[in-house]
């Protein structure tokens, strides 16, 4: 890979992953307009990777009461942090399941322009239904742990390119009521256990590979998208704490159209 494909798409990543207008569908097609090499899936968790980390950063917080969570969890304890970890613990375990089972088989064939095209459109509709029929009144303590389990079933569609990870899981908690922010800071803490899980089986297949330059392109794009996911995070969370969707929406509306455009026209 290059330098200015790492750097482009590295950015592109980063100020996508956190905002709901799929991150790896702006991936594929980034270097498909670009008519560089599909970059793969490793190149594409590296930079999730990055974006991790900037969550980490940002939420630095929560983070601190996830890892007491586990501790309490692990020493059989209860508590608002045991259970806040409890539910996004229990809200990882389908994704992981279906994406570990996936990733050789079924996932690669969704790498397509037509595809994330539909995606983005539909679940740009979606979302708009969500946003403006979902109650404004729940924060993450009200959800439950079926709350929890529906919105991570719901993240299990995040493994087609176009879907959005947070888009998904976002319009899943606007459904259930909760508050814009609130939904927004489940989706971003979510995205920890699930994007470490994806990181992790990258890394052991990177080791396993010996492909010392691919690591390296690597651990580059993963620096670069923390940098922009910080910013994206920031932008975001200001944002719905005035406003709602309807910018993601739009902004969707008028990709998947382009796409669609350009793939049938």
């Amino acid at each position: 890979m290059t330098l200015l494909q790492i750097l482009v798409l590295a950015v592109v990543q980063g100020l996508t992953e956190f905002l709901p207008i799929s991150s790896s569908g702006h991936l594929v097609v980034t270097s498909e307009v670009m008519g560089w090499p599909d970059q793969g899936i490793t190149i594409d968790i590296a930079v999730h990777v990055g974006t991790l980390l900037a969550v980490a950063v940002y939420f630095w917080r929560d983070l601190v009461r996830l890892v007491k969570g586990c501790v309490r969890l692990l020493t059989f304890r209860g508590g608002p942090d045991a259970r806040l970890a409890a539910m996004l613990l229990f809200a990882t375990i389908p994704i992981v399941v279906v994406g570990y089972a996936g990733r050789d088989t079924f996932i690669p064939l969704f790498r397509n322009v037509e595809i994330i095209a539909w995606a983005t459109v539909a679940f740009a509709i979606l979302l708009w239904v969500a946003d403006r029929v979902g109650m404004t009144v729940r924060r993450i303590e009200h959800i439950g742990y079926a709350g929890a389990a529906v919105i991570g079933l719901t993240q299990i569609l995040s493994l087609i390119p176009g879907t959005s990870r947070s888009g998904i899981t976002m319009t899943a908690g606007r459904f259930l009521g909760m508050e814009r922010v609130e939904t927004a800071r489940f989706s971003l803490l979510l995205s920890m256990p699930t994007i470490a899980g994806a990181g992790l089986l990258a890394g052991h297949d990177l080791w396993q590979s010996g492909d010392v330059q691919l690591g390296y392109d690597a651990g580059l794009a993963a620096g670069l998208a923390f940098i922009a996911g910080i910013l994206s995070i920031a932008a975001m969370m200001r944002w719905l704490q005035r406003s709602g969707f309807a910018p993601f929406v739009l902004y969707r509306l008028a990709l998947g159209g382009a796409l669609l455009y350009w793939v049938y026209i």
